[in-house]
């Protein structure tokens, strides 16, 4: 196996490569399906330089020995989207992920969303006269022991609020939280990320490339409205700079930036292409001095601030705070843990 360095994801003994291979844009969102035979000459390429934990869908197929992450909790009916979480789905889909993976075991099962007509404890089980996360285990209706059977080894979070991490981790561990976790977007730094490192948890950092914003930043700040177009121009030309000074692409200083968060995170980095692959196994190789970090994370605070007084300056105080709340916070307290 290649270059990528093994890493303990998490306090439950789940063992990863430090960096993963998002699959969900090859099947779903971004654009149509790709080839088959192209994506998996693409995981076969991740495998072979050491990239063997891929992060799936429920819907995405694999067949390799590599450390298999997949969720469950989003489903389309009619073409529109519901969350469930209540415990005969929870169940009907890991066996059904099972049968599409075509593997015995799901090396870490995320809830995707959480389903707020559901409390998390009852998403769940009555395992010795108390109550776990998920239904895994042996729910109040009967449902098979899904970890005790063997299916899935490790279970995990994505996008829920650290009052909902707290509730779920007391009754059953958390191996990881998947969050979004680029160098533009700090929400999660408040509470989640805090949360998850008390706890010995994990952390699955999606999206590190800001959907793809370091990559093709040029590209997609023309298309951005007068607003975002100013503030997302500064973050890009500041990091390009910083990236032509350090001899590497944008988007391999952004990846490296989220690297060089911790020994506890994974970042996913998805692609459909193996020259973008290879471009961002680069990334590792990307070396960050702690000054350099200083410079990138006063840089970014500087914008947003100026941001924020334009902001002051069109809307007002309370409007332009109402208008951060509701436009950039990720990550609230209430039931709502995820935004759509």
């Amino acid at each position: 196996m290649g270059t990528v360095k093994r890493i303990k994801l998490g306090s439950q003994g789940l063992e990863v490569s430090a960096q993963g291979l998002g699959c969900m844009g090859m099947s779903a969102f971004y654009g149509p399906p790709k080839p088959e035979a192209h994506m998996i000459g693409l995981i076969h390429r991740a495998i072979n330089s050491g990239v063997t934990f891929l992060d799936t869908r429920c819907r995405e197929g694999v067949r390799e020995q590599v450390e298999l992450a997949t969720k469950f909790g989003i489903i389309y009916e009619d073409g529109k989207r519901d969350i469930r979480g209540d415990p005969a789905y929870v169940r009907a889909a890991c066996e059904a992920s099972l049968k599409r993976l075509q593997v015995d075991c799901i090396d870490l099962y995320y809830q995707h969303r959480i389903d707020t007509r559901v409390p998390i404890e009852v998403t769940s089980i009555d395992s010795s006269a108390s109550f776990f996360s998920f239904s895994f285990v042996h729910d109040r209706w009967g449902s098979l022991k899904l970890v005790q059977e063997g299916k899935v080894k490790s279970i995990g979070l994505s996008e829920a609020s650290a009052s909902t991490i707290r509730r779920a981790h007391a009754v059953h561990p958390i191996t990881a939280v998947q969050l979004e976790w680029p160098l533009s977007s700090r929400y999660a730094e408040e509470e989640i990320i805090p949360t998850c490192r008390e706890l010995g948890i994990g952390i699955v950092a999606y999206s590190p490339l800001g959907r793809g914003f370091f990559s093709s930043g040029p590209k997609i700040v023309e298309t951005l409205s007068s607003g975002d177009f100013r503030t997302n121009k500064m973050i890009f030309e500041r990091v390009n700079e910083m990236a032509t000074r350090k001899g590497c692409t944008p988007s391999q200083l952004a990846l490296a930036w989220v690297h060089h968060q911790g020994d506890d995170l994974c970042p996913i980095p998805g692609t459909t292409k193996i020259e973008n692959f290879n471009q961002n196994i680069g990334a590792l190789s990307v070396k960050l001095l702690p000054e350099e970090m200083a410079e990138l994370n006063r840089m970014l605070q500087q914008i947003w601030l100026r941001e924020i007084d334009i902001w002051v300056g069109l809307l007002g105080k309370n409007q332009t705070r109402l208008h951060f709340i509701h436009g950039h916070a990720r990550y609230n307290s209430d039931p709502g843990t995820w935004k759509d």
